[in-house]
């Protein structure tokens, strides 16, 4: 059967409108429509114009006509309510800052306006990319959680309502609602997408990453947004070493989770990689307890006046996190970053003899309700080592939903990682199994 033009990849719409074989307004309106269509029962979308999307999308087709044409013209895109747009809403999450209008786009917003990409609308966030949830619905399955904090960003893509959206990660919001969703998330290098113009969490940590289908789509338009100037095919590359990283977080895993990492790395092995155990030495031991103590230590800072003026209008769960924050002193906050420090030195080392690590990208399947975004124990150690990931949702879980692996790449080291996670998706999880 043939796809409607929102189910269509980033790559393919991309080409497929550069061919003349289809229209920024159309696969805009499709997208448009299918948002009409599901948003009601998945609420990924806070806010949506659609007039002023099909407008922007004629104008990139008249560019397209004259010549002056962006990389990313005519690309239908998401972006998470924290990050600043200059036209539409941008509320944080939270009702302290309902109907706020800022006056610029975001950094990452600008850069895919300026390479000729379409935004449809704002995506769900939950509060200020903490853990109280917002309204979104997974859309394999309305009765459980999307994950979080990027809740709207992987549903709109997940079902097909957009091919991209922007989402960020300050400990797991990015690699774990990709994987209850059944997309691809990717968390750059930090410091990869500029973050100005993204309310902050923590950061030391904070980073700007996408959402999408499939691996050449990240690579594609988080290297236009990084400043590439040419969309380059993706070369896919046979990693010749993978260390199976499977964490302290191992003993929380699911029989689901557990299914997916071990049967991808029989594969891989199958596939002719060299997979060995890795582990990290002693000196990690506090390393989380460090992290979260360096994530409520700013958290608390850059929310002082949310927390001290506006504390009746934020949730239980917020309050008590920025309350614990502003407890820490700033000798623990040091000492936090110092021993994190040492920590990225040492997994530089660590990880130098591997093309990647293959580990868990959330400890099982969605769980069920909304009331609760599931655990970063998976996601934290990249968010805190500052390293290249993806989820591959490569799987499935016990009740059908998906359930995704995670490639971890050394610093600065995206690229290799993408062609290596190119490779390793075309060939990994059930469908593989199969064959």
């Amino acid at each position: 059967m043939a796809r409607t033009p929102n189910e269509l990849d980033a790559i393919e719409a991309l080409a497929a409108m550069a061919d003349g074989r289809l229209s920024a307004e159309a696969l805009t309106r499709a997208c448009l429509e299918r948002i009409t269509a599901r948003d009601a029962a998945v609420q990924a979308f806070l806010h949506v114009d659609p007039e002023r999307a099909l407008e922007e999308a004629r104008r990139r087709d008249h560019a397209r006509r004259d010549g002056s044409t962006g990389l990313l013209n005519g690309l239908p895109f998401g972006v998470k309510d924290i990050i600043d747009t200059h036209d539409m809403p941008t509320c944080y999450g939270s009702p302290i800052h309902a109907g706020h209008r800022p006056s610029t786009d975001a950094a990452c917003v600008a850069l895919a306006r300026e390479a000729g990409a379409v935004m449809l609308g704002k995506t769900v966030t939950t509060e200020f990319a903490l853990r109280h949830p917002g309204p979104t619905a997974n859309p394999r399955n309305p009765a459980h959680t999307p994950g979080g904090s990027s809740s709207g960003s992987a549903a709109a893509v997940a079902d097909f309502m957009v091919p991209v959206a922007f989402g960020t990660q300050t400990g797991g919001s990015i690699i774990r609602p990709a994987s209850y969703c059944g997309v691809v998330g990717y968390k750059p290098s930090i410091g990869t997408i500029n973050p100005t113009g993204v309310k902050p969490l923590a950061g030391s940590f904070d980073t700007v990453g996408l959402f999408a289908r499939c691996v050449d789509d990240c690579a594609a338009v988080v290297g236009v947004i990084a400043g590439d100037d040419r969309i380059a095919p993706l070369e896919e590359a046979r990693p010749a070493r993978v260390g199976l990283w499977r964490t302290p977080a191992w003993q929380y895993a699911e029989p689901s989770t557990v299914r997916a990492v071990e049967t991808a790395a029989q594969q891989l092995a199958r596939g002719g990689v060299i997979v060995e155990e890795f582990a990290l030495p002693a000196q990690f031991e506090l390393f989380l307890d460090a992290q979260s103590d360096i994530l409520r230590f700013e958290a608390a800072r850059v929310f002082a006046f949310e927390r001290t003026q506006r504390a009746d209008l934020l949730s239980a769960s917020s309050r008590d996190e920025l309350a614990a924050g502003a407890a820490i002193s700033r000798k623990r906050y040091r000492d936090a970053q110092a021993l994190l420090a040492r920590c990225r030195t040492l997994f530089a080392a660590a990880i130098a003899p591997y093309d990647l690590l293959l580990s868990a990208s959330a400890p099982g399947e969605a769980p069920a309700g909304l009331g609760n975004t599931g655990e970063a124990m998976f996601n934290r150690w990249c968010s805190g080592l500052h390293v290249p990931c993806l989820n591959l949702p490569c799987f499935s879980g016990l009740n059908g939903l998906p359930v995704g692996i995670q490639v971890v790449g050394a610093i600065d080291d995206d690229a290799r990682l993408l062609r290596a996670a190119k490779w390793i998706a075309a060939r990994i999880g059930e469908a593989a199994g199969k064959g």
